[in-house]
């Protein structure tokens, strides 16, 4: 499909909307606007002129600042200013630096010096803190409870001082995830955890990069809350933890895992994805309302790791039945069955990763010296 008179290109409606990038696939993602892939580049998509102006004419109505701010909080315009990351044209972008970019070759440690915004000597990680648990979730809520319950405040404290002491929570809360005490690149230490060659580990390295960040998303919000009280770097990432901890969130890939595995056991991967659907089941781990042509994300690591036999069918059989790309749910559970890895992987990684954003936003916002504080639009009696 080419621009016709009821579908435009990116450019023709961010203008007639005099919104940014990331709301205009905000409105596409709630159903607001309708997108169509261009016949004359699938890399592009075109917008219903139709939907643009009926929504223009009801924003021109409703600038009340209330209103502005109860449509803005979910996948809207960010509420928050950051240096840190942003989604911009469909790449992910971590100070001024492409994800991509960063992925081929950098480490998670590198990705902390770049966000944190220094360097600093990597300190061991506390010993006198317990990391019992019987799986890795629980050892890192354990590690972060405790240090939070010990840890001072981040309120008056140097961004030198915040900054050593994120190296330290780093660290440690690598071996409470892994449950075991090592020194060396983050990556390396996971992939001696999980006997994995060099290869694989290359492999762990670069998801470690890719999930290390991701604009202002609801486990980092939670962050950035707790810092703006003054809580203590661990406070703060607990805080995000917890968040995480939510099946719509850090355990998303769980659900696409499960799914994945289906369609590994199944004799025909299409006819299952079929079926699956006509079950009225959604498959989860494909799309991403930020990524309309995809998951950059997704896009490299699936491209290093070279899916193939029934892995292959198996991702290709849900992008088919989706119409949708996968994202990094799905990608993550991939690279699970093609590690060989335990089902709490992608928990792992992604917990281990993020530590290194969710630490970056907590002491960006202790620089800010403000305190996050909504209101609510009163609905009751």
């Amino acid at each position: 499909m080419t621009p016709g008179a009821d579908w435009i290109p990116v450019e023709d409606a961010l203008a007639a909307l005099n919104v940014r990038r990331q709301t205009l696939y905000a409105y596409v993602s709630r159903g607001l606007i309708r997108a169509h892939p261009d016949d004359d580049d699938p890399r592009r998509s075109l917008y219903s002129g139709h939907d643009i102006r009926g929504l223009s004419g009801r924003r021109r109505g409703a600038r009340k600042r209330a209103e502005v701010a109860a449509g803005a909080i979910a996948w809207g315009e960010p509420v928050l200013e950051s240096a840190i990351s942003t989604v911009r044209d469909g790449e992910l972008i971590l100070r001024g630096r492409s994800i991509d970019t960063l992925a081929a070759k950098a480490t998670l440690e590198d990705v902390a010096e770049l966000l944190w915004g220094g360097v600093a000597e990597t300190p061991a990680a506390r010993t006198d803190v317990a990391v019992k648990g019987a799986s890795a979730k629980a050892r890192a809520f354990a590690y972060l409870a405790a240090r939070a319950g010990e840890d001072a405040p981040s309120l008056g404290r140097s961004p030198a001082a915040l900054r050593t002491e994120a190296w330290g929570l780093l660290s440690g809360f690598a071996d409470a995830l892994t449950g075991e005490k090592r020194a060396g690149l983050l990556h390396l230490r996971v992939a001696k955890a999980w006997k994995l060659d060099a290869r694989r580990a290359d492999l762990v390295r670069r998801v470690l990069v890719l999930q290390s960040d991701h604009e202002l998303n609801a486990s980092t919000f939670a962050v950035r809350i707790a810092a703006s009280t003054g809580a203590s770097l661990a406070g703060c990432a607990l805080a995000g933890l917890a968040t995480l901890s939510g099946p719509l969130h850090g355990e998303a890939p769980a659900r696409s895992l499960a799914q994945l595995d289906v369609l590994l056991a199944a004799p025909d991967a299409a006819a299952q994805a079929r079926e699956m659907l006509a079950r009225g089941e959604r498959f989860a781990g494909f799309r991403h309302p930020l990524y309309p042509d995809g998951d950059v994300r997704a896009r490299n690591l699936l491209k290093a790791m070279k899916p193939k036999g029934a892995l292959a069918r198996a991702l290709k059989a849900m992008e088919q039945a989706t119409g949708d790309a996968p994202n990094c749910d799905a990608a993550l559970a991939a690279l699970t069955r093609d590690l060989g890895l335990a089902d709490d992987a992608p928990y792992v990684l992604f917990a281990l990763s993020r530590m290194t954003g969710w630490l970056a936003h907590a002491m960006e916002q202790r620089e800010t010296g403000r305190l996050i504080r909504p209101r609510a639009k009163y609905v009751g009696a």
